[in-house]
């Protein structure tokens, strides 16, 4: 199987069809990316970031998936936010299975006892256990960043520090109070797709479809000065609007001082989707199923709620749903005996490009 992405996009040639149909190559990415990848795995917002009293600190349940992937976490909201296993290291029992709080872990299996740091503390029956407790009897401290009130994890090791991997956001973005923006539960949601996570992310990296598939958006946005941007590790897609009073209120000294721009579309290797609206972000969190289905979990937080259904940020769902069909046709599209690679838009598809090339950097295509 030829897979090879050429340096040179006017020389490219996408992945072949049968990368996508190939539940071996699917799951290789899987093992060999998510595990050293940063993901987007909970918040900091509201009153759980200042819960500290009297030693009782708030601790939230959360997940890395992806496909085979399911690693239980436990978000630890202390003076600094920590990111344990939520595992218990003595007979694998989940810990902590809802947010609660506690000065202390406590398994409610056999009563193993962890330390807010993840140190083994206690253990009942254990007196005659030799060499415990052991290094491999604490919780496992995941790596761990923080911007703008969200957190992100790494399952081991990282290929990319957090530093490096969200400095694109972090230099053009602040100018935004994003620390702001709150956690709106009606508006968020989960979204199935009948499709490889990969078609889904290709389709996010590119304008070109917003003419020909969302009609709403169209009319927002000015498509002739859609532009994209390459980073590293990052793509980010930058959309203008054809009304100036449904845009950013950009500082003097900024890069984008005097463009109308409606939204900024931010995609981070190899799964996370930002978008900053005028009135607030919302996350696309892409988790693979199987090579054949993904989900989508769709998280949104509000800064300002007065520009709510304004611009490029409004009928969100709608557009969801026209990315959706499309994408689960090319899904079946991939399946045909007479397609096998396309070409890339130098102007419109270098976002695609990139992603597949930063996947051919990781030995997977």
């Amino acid at each position: 199987m030829n897979t090879n992405i050429d340096a040179d996009i006017r020389r490219a040639q996408t992945p072949p069809s049968s990368w996508y149909r190939s539940e071996s190559r699917w799951r290789e990415v899987i093992e060999r990316v998510f595990p050293h990848a940063w993901h987007m795995v909970g918040d900091s917002g509201g009153e759980r970031g200042h819960n500290v009293a009297n030693g009782y600190v708030w601790l939230e349940p959360s997940c890395i998936s992806a496909g085979p992937i399911d690693e239980p976490i436990v978000l630890v909201h202390g003076a600094e936010p920590l990111i344990l296993s939520n595992v218990c290291t003595h007979r694998g029992n989940i810990l902590v299975s809802e947010p609660c709080t506690a000065t202390s872990l406590r398994c409610s299996y056999h009563g193993r006892r962890f330390g807010l740091d993840g140190r083994c503390q206690f253990m009942p029956e254990f007196k005659d256990v030799e060499n415990f407790p052991a290094d491999a009897d604490n919780l496992t401290r995941l790596p761990a960043g923080q911007w703008a009130g969200w957190l992100f994890a790494a399952m081991t090791s990282p290929t990319t520090s957090f530093d490096q991997w969200i400095a694109p956001l972090r230099e053009r973005m602040s100018y935004l109070p994003l620390e702001r923006a709150r956690f709106d539960p009606t508006r968020s949601r989960d979204y199935t797709v009948h499709a490889h996570w990969a078609l889904y992310v290709e389709n996010y990296l590119e304008g070109f479809h917003i003419p020909f598939v969302h009609e709403g958006l169209n009319s927002v946005l000015d498509w002739t000065d859609y532009e994209t941007v390459l980073f590293d590790r990052a793509v980010l897609q930058i959309g203008t609007s054809k009304d100036p009073s449904a845009t950013f209120d950009v500082p003097v000294d900024h890069e984008d001082t005097n463009r109308n721009i409606a939204a900024y579309y931010w995609w981070l290797f190899p799964n996370l989707m930002i978008n900053v609206y005028p009135w607030g972000v919302s996350m696309n969190i892409v988790e693979p199923v199987h090579h054949s289905l993904t989900r989508i979990r769709y998280r949104t937080y509000v800064m300002d709620p007065t520009r709510l259904e304004t611009g490029a940020g409004s009928g969100l769902d709608t557009v969801e749903f026209e990315d959706e069909a499309v994408v689960e046709a090319v899904h079946r599209g991939m399946k045909s005996r007479l397609y096998n690679r396309g070409r890339y838009s130098p102007q419109r598809e270098p976002g695609v490009w990139a992603f597949h090339r930063m996947l051919q950097d990781e030995g997977v295509l």
